[in-house]
């Protein structure tokens, strides 16, 4: 467990000793595909690190539409908002496919938190830099074109989800179009607009459930 959380962004500082506090506090579990960790507006009980599979963060409306805010993998950590301000979920969490976790109870998360000054500081940097993509994201859905917030969005999955080759990015599509639409803030045929041009130019290739993105001739 040590050399795992050693591998997560948020705890990557930490010493042998701070980590193995955490370790003793976690808890490993599986999930189905489409299994719904938590729902927005609940309350907290438990922060999460996916430790295989993947999850998406989303809001929904009245409508039941549903806007993808963030997607995690591997090493990613999500949830801790809500257990340290005491505040209801701010979104819901899903699993993409079949899917084990890291868990860590609240109680033992903010005994933790109160206990380590070091671990919290990870934590508040981390939410700092959440914060930033937070802005970002809001800057880029009122500047943007469609256009250009459907490229940003696979280049995002590309850089967090794919792996390299050359100038290649091999991704694994977990996301529909329905959803990567959203997740761009644009409408669906928008989306497949720019997808059916991409693939003319051969920026995008697809093979079964991987897309290929070519950067080089993105650039071009």
């Amino acid at each position: 467990m040590i050399d795992f959380l050693r591998k997560v962004p948020l705890f990557s500082s930490l010493n042998n000793s701070q980590l193995t506090i955490i370790s003793n506090i976690c808890s490993k579990k599986s999930f189905k595909a489409n299994t719904v960790l938590f729902h927005e507006k609940e309350l907290g009980s438990a922060f999460y690190i996916v430790f295989s599979g993947s999850v998406k963060i989303y809001t929904a409306a009245t409508s039941g539409e549903e806007k993808i805010l963030s997607l995690f993998k591997t090493g990613d950590s999500f949830g801790e908002l809500s257990l340290i301000d005491g505040k209801p979920r701010s979104a819901s969490a899903q699993t993409l496919e079949d899917s084990v976790m890291i868990a860590l109870s609240a109680p033992n998360f903010l005994d933790m938190l109160k206990s380590n000054f070091d671990i919290s500081l990870c934590i508040m940097q981390e939410l700092c830099n959440r914060l930033r993509d937070t802005n970002q994201h809001v800057h880029d859905l009122t500047f943007l074109d469609a256009r250009s917030r459907v490229i940003k969005s696979l280049i995002k999955l590309a850089n967090k989800n794919g792996i390299r080759s050359g100038s290649v990015v091999t991704i694994k599509m977990m996301l529909n179009y329905d959803e990567v639409s959203q997740m761009a803030g644009v409408q669906k045929p928008i989306l497949m607009q720019v997808i059916r041009d991409f693939q003319e130019r051969q920026i995008l290739t697809f093979l079964g459930n991987e897309m290929k993105l070519d950067l080089a001739k993105l650039r071009g």
